[in-house]
């Protein structure tokens, strides 16, 4: 059963990407640091990438991929929002990034666990995406 492993991955993956640059984009225009701002908009750029890669797969499989989930997506922004609101500083978007990061490196990792007959491809895209979040996880603790 590979193609359904592998197109289910494709598209926990398509979601989680989505969910990261809507993430991103929710904190860019708040972040002060211009280096951790240029950390941001690379680790977007990198998203971006992958979700072209994808999307070619998803199109090999006449699959037109997979939006985040409204409720996951909506906690995200009223999350973001309220604790912005509270205090709008480099410390509290980091501590946002990471907590996001944290969840979809866990997400993903569960995911390639579920579709173990996914082709190598789209394994190794979803490897690619959990390495990008984990880096992104430690580039910006120093704003922690």
């Amino acid at each position: 059963m590979i193609e359904p492993d592998t197109i289910k991955l494709l598209r926990e993956c398509d979601a989680g990407i989505k969910m990261g640059v809507a993430s991103i984009d929710d904190v860019l225009d708040y972040v002060r640091d211009e280096t951790f701002k240029k950390c941001l908009s690379d680790c977007k750029r990198k998203h971006d990438k992958l979700k072209e890669d994808i999307q070619i797969l998803l199109d090999k499989y006449h699959d037109d991929g997979k939006e985040p989930n409204p409720m996951a997506k909506s906690m995200s922004w009223m999350k973001t929002n309220v604790k912005l609101v509270m205090n709008e500083s480099d410390e509290t978007i980091a501590d946002l990034m990471t907590d996001g990061c944290n969840m979809g490196v866990k997400s993903l990792n569960k995911y390639l666990n579920q579709y173990k007959a996914a082709d190598e491809k789209a394994k190794d895209i979803t490897k690619q995406l959990i390495n990008l979040e984990e880096k992104l996880a430690v580039d910006i603790r120093r704003y922690l």
